[in-house]
């Protein structure tokens, strides 16, 4: 399976009720159809996945599926704390027909999370698996952190086909690509590294900046594609304020403000998370506003 491209994760649209607002997300899936994203992952960190209930996030997989077009490879977020409930997971995804598995480190026992354990967990997993799985590093949240001699061990399991590193470290990225097989498909998730991850060997992104700005997205990693170094490095700075108020920042909240804004539908995120305050509107607004300025400027 051939993962190469952009990726959004997609936020989860919630009602007023706080309810799952799945017409919206059909909406929003539509709109997403017309443009040239590789596909959709679905439970991601930046889908809220951890505040959804997993009936819920069945539903939620449903909805995706049907909304998504034939094109585009469906990812499901089913990564869990136990082994077991991970594989219960991963194998609804597949019976729903989704195309692969990100799979998050378990996290909440930390100091037990030794390299050891997380490739059992992970080989257990894939031989449980009746789709691919990619190993999914997102150590903001989780504060485990996959390394190469992980990846060099557990990348040569057929079903386990790639990860994804959201650590925004580039050398760590270079150093999994150097151990893991070639056919191994590494991913980042970390926009302010994505021209340079790219350049060392990255096949694609699951992003969540690529929610609002696809387009920009995808013209990076085309330019680096085509041996257009320059050209990717330069497009890729328009990417540093949206990496920096939809990460660490403002995060879901700020996203979602932005999709309200260009059109999409955003909404609340779900409590404990806050909506954003006026200030940060204001900023966000500024940061759009002058974005649109730099794309008018260069047509």
């Amino acid at each position: 399976m051939k993962l190469h491209g952009i990726f959004p994760p997609l936020t989860t649209p919630f009602a007023p009720d706080g309810t799952a607002a799945l017409p919206k997300l059909r909406e929003n899936i539509v709109r997403y159809n017309k443009t040239g994203l590789t596909g959709y992952a679905i439970n991601g960190s930046t889908s809220e996945s951890v505040l959804l209930k997993w009936n819920e996030v069945y539903s939620i997989w449903e909805t995706a599926r049907d909304a998504a077009a034939p094109d585009k490879i469906l990812i499901a977020g089913s990564g869990a704390e136990s082994t077991a409930e991970t594989i219960e997971h991963t194998n609804r995804a597949a019976s729903l027909g989704y195309a692969a598995a990100l799979v998050r480190t378990p996290s909440f026992y930390k100091p037990a999370m030794t390299e050891s354990a997380l490739a059992e967990h992970y080989l257990r997993v894939a031989d449980a698996a009746r789709i691919p799985i990619l190993v999914y590093s997102v150590p903001v949240f989780t504060h485990v952190t996959v390394e190469a001699p992980l990846v060099a061990r557990v990348s040569k399991h057929p079903n386990i086909i790639g990860m994804k590193d959201s650590s925004g470290n580039v050398q760590g990225v270079a150093a999994i690509i150097a151990v893991a097989p070639k056919a191994f498909q590494t991913l980042v998730g970390s926009a302010a590294t994505l021209y340079e991850s790219l350049e060392k060997g990255a096949v694609g992104a699951i992003l969540a900046v690529a929610c609002a700005f696809q387009e920009l997205c995808i013209e990076i990693y085309q330019a680096s594609r085509a041996g257009e170094p320059a050209k990717a490095h330069s497009l890729a700075q328009k990417l540093i304020a949206p990496a920096k108020l939809f990460g660490p920042q403002y995060g879901i909240a700020g996203l979602k403000y932005a999709l309200d804004r260009i059109g999409y539908y955003g909404g609340a995120p779900r409590s404990p998370l806050l909506p954003l305050g006026a200030s940060a509107q204001v900023e966000i607004d500024a940061m759009l506003s002058n974005l649109t300025a730099q794309t008018a400027h260069q047509l």
